[in-house]
């Protein structure tokens, strides 16, 4: 990689935020102390969101930082090259590029051409350092999201003082389009002391888009942004918007009262009904998110490996119950996953679950395939070798749904005499660290790490869906280039590619043809599915969806291209008359 810029020393993301003595002041960074918006003493147009909640890192790339409020400050802070339109396809975002374009088929190079007044709210450009950067974190990281299609890229060039950038493919990448969206401010990340990890943990370094922050409380729940003043294109209709925390009490009492003007929330089947109890003046809609709601029976679970021992634990689990459970009667209710790539929300999702297990439980079926795999019940408990079945189950902290899920998935594993250790780590230490352990020969190692790391056998988490297919696919599902390279040494320790550490070499060239393209995705798919269920890997449940409730004081916000939601229009929403 030769990207040519100007080094800019960065002691720390602190110092960046923090106005040091110097007789030549440095240019403005966006921070919670952002000088408020002039409204020549009137008081500002505010629209008020009520959301879930406002905790949590805010890194788009992060499945850790997954959350309603992540993709709405990403869609209003971040520049991206390309973004979804209403029909959910694609066009460039021309506020920030000036083109984007295949220039090479042999080998696959696509060219980026950015706009030259297009820049950072500190007054850096946005240059090819900003591409290289977020390419190499999403080829290097543990727990981001989609980083297949980052993986393909081979060379990134800096051409036109940074402004226009050249990306060279291994293969054909049919998929390019869905690449650099949500670009952050290398210049003021790269040297961060707490690097990737603490990337937007909890605000912006600098934005890029035509809202700024003004504040972040996350002890009141609220997050407010300004109309950003040093933006070069469109300016936003309101002065401010504020994305504040609701909960059951509280959010049909503002949507009545017209505190807020909206409200995007995951909702359980009582809170629908109280909401399509107020009538007309609240309209309502489903947003499906880009995320499933997955069981992970990890095969690199020194448990797990075994065939026999992943087949037995899914046929005794009832996905009927944990779905119901997981939906709480709310909008997801609708939209159970019965496939392994696809969202129920996509065009062209169809059902590929097979008969039987995980479809209903099968207790007999359970129990040929543990006694199959060595293990007898004793006293009502599965045992090897007078080793009790144990097993590490894990979720990230209290984040909805997944808790209640893997609650009800440890009582049901205990029922089945099955031991249990429910452990609730923090997101970012589940997808950073327990999810990423290294493994040698295929398996995380039993005692856990230096670190203290426990090995994780079955994991309760979101997985991302949406987008290109292919790379959803090759992303959940497929190998690092280095584990299935020529003369890999298995018994080095590798970082598995993906939270449920599969890898499978036979299965690896069909799905490298589809991400390239020499399969079409639907025959891939034909082949691929009826294997990835009969792994016992990945069992999906459903995709989450939020409610969304438009009060009668606001006009332009509709819900938005599918999984993206209502924020990306926010430039054009106004107040209404209430």
């Amino acid at each position: 990689m030769r990207v040519n810029r100007k080094a800019v020393p960065v002691l720390a993301l602190a110092a960046v935020l923090l106005t040091s003595c110097s007789n030549t002041p440095p240019p403005p960074v966006v921070s919670s102390s952002v000088a408020p918006v002039s409204t020549t003493g009137k008081t500002p147009s505010q629209i008020v969101v009520g959301v879930d909640d406002v905790l949590g890192g805010y890194n788009p790339h992060n499945l850790a930082d997954s959350s309603q409020v992540t993709s709405a400050l990403s869609q209003l802070l971040l520049p991206s090259v390309f973004r979804q339109k209403d029909d959910g396809s694609t066009q460039l975002d021309k506020n920030l590029m000036k083109s984007a374009q295949v220039i090479s088929q042999q080998p696959f190079v696509v060219a980026y051409d950015i706009r030259p007044d297009a820049s950072w709210s500190d007054g850096a450009p946005i240059a090819a350092e900003d591409f290289d950067y977020l390419r190499t974190q999403m080829r290097d990281q543990p727990g981001v999201i989609e980083p297949a299609g980052y993986r393909q890229i081979t060379d990134l060039q800096s051409r036109e003082g940074g402004k226009r950038v050249e990306v060279t493919f291994a293969k054909p990448y049919p998929g390019w389009q869905t690449l650099f969206s949500g670009l952050l401010p290398a210049h003021l990340l790269k040297d961060a002391p707490d690097g990737w990890r603490g990337a937007l943990a909890a605000n912006f370094p600098a934005v890029a888009g035509p809202f700024s922050i003004k504040s972040i409380d996350t002890a009141r729940g609220e997050v407010i942004l300004e109309r950003n003043e040093r933006y070069w294109e469109k300016p936003a209709a309101i002065d401010r918007i504020v994305l504040r925390r609701s909960d059951q009490s509280t959010l049909l009492p503002a949507l009545q009262s017209g505190n807020d003007q909206f409200a995007l929330a995951r909702t359980s089947g009582d809170e629908l009904k109280r909401l399509g109890d107020l009538g007309p003046a609240v309209r309502l809609h489903t947003v499906a998110r880009p995320v499933v709601a997955d069981v992970l029976l990890r095969p690199v679970s020194a448990t797990l490996q075994d065939a026999q021992v992943r087949a037995g634990v899914a046929a005794l689990l009832d996905r009927g119950k944990l779905i119901t459970e997981g939906v709480n009667g709310g909008p997801s209710s609708t939209l159970h996953a019965d496939a392994q790539v696809k969202a129920p929300s996509e065009a062209g999702y169809a059902a590929t679950i097979p008969p039987g297990p995980p479809t209903a439980p099968d207790v007999a079926k359970a129990e040929e395939s543990l006694k199959a795999a060595g293990y007898a019940k004793t006293a009502g408990t599965w045992r090897k070798n007078g080793k009790a079945l144990s097993l590490v189950i894990a979720s990230p902290g209290t984040q909805e749904p997944y808790a209640t899920i893997a609650k009800e998935l440890a009582t049901q594993l205990v029922a089945q005499g099955i031991e249990v250790n429910a452990i609730t780590p923090q997101p970012r230490d589940l997808f950073g660290g327990l999810l990423a352990m290294p493994v040698v020969n295929g398996v995380q190692q039993p005692t856990g790490d230096s670190a203290g790391n426990v090995g994780v056998d079955i994991a309760v988490v979101p997985q991302p869906v949406g987008g290109d297919t292919a790379s959803v696919l090759a992303s959940t599902f497929g190998c690092r280039p280095e584990q299935t390279a020529a003369g890999a040494d298995k018994t080095k320790p590798v970082v598995p590619g993906n939270s449920a550490g599969f890898c499978d070499p036979a299965l690896q060239p069909s799905i490298d043809a589809a991400l390239s393209g020499a399969t079409p995705i639907a025959d891939a798919l034909t082949t691929l599915e009826p294997e990835l269920w009969r792994q016992n890997v990945v069992i999906p449940l459903f995709q989450l969806a939020d409610t969304l409730a438009i009060g009668s004081g606001i006009s332009g916000v509709t819900p938005g291209p599918p999984m993206v939601g209502p924020f990306g229009s926010a430039v054009n929403w106004t107040r209404g008359p209430k």
